[in-house]
């Protein structure tokens, strides 16, 4: 089993960055490939972010491409989520998730087994 807690969450202005962290305990963090995903109020929870357990691939949804970033450290059992160039609409709570995969990168909840409480970004224009 794994338990998941974000951190890092916070206001910022527009066109500021942020750094999300996850902290993940259980021996299965680091043969799991890890996600982060985004929920907005009214809306779906969708994917933002995904790695591979070893690190060596990455993927993003269109929408965060060539401003966010996803990496891992698995002697620390973190996996962080570097956020630049935010906008407003980038406003969420968001969550880190542990996959079902170790080297699969999947964009579908479903397929993720474990998963945070979750961290508040909110970017004001």
């Amino acid at each position: 089993q794994v338990q998941l807690v974000e951190s890092g969450g916070g206001l910022v202005q527009a066109g500021g960055s942020l750094r999300l962290s996850c902290a993940a305990s259980g021996r299965t963090f680091s043969n799991s490939a890890m996600g982060w995903f985004r929920q907005a109020p009214g809306k779906e929870r969708e994917f933002v972010a995904a790695i591979t357990r070893n690190g060596d691939y990455t993927k993003f949804a269109d929408s965060v491409k060539g401003r966010f970033t996803i990496s891992r450290d698995n002697a620390k059992n973190t996996v962080y989520l570097q956020m630049n160039s935010l906008k407003p609409e980038d406003t969420a709570l968001y969550y880190c998730a542990a996959s079902t995969y170790s080297s699969i990168l999947t964009i579908y909840p479903r397929e993720y087994a474990y998963w945070g409480q979750g961290t508040q970004v909110t970017v004001s224009s």
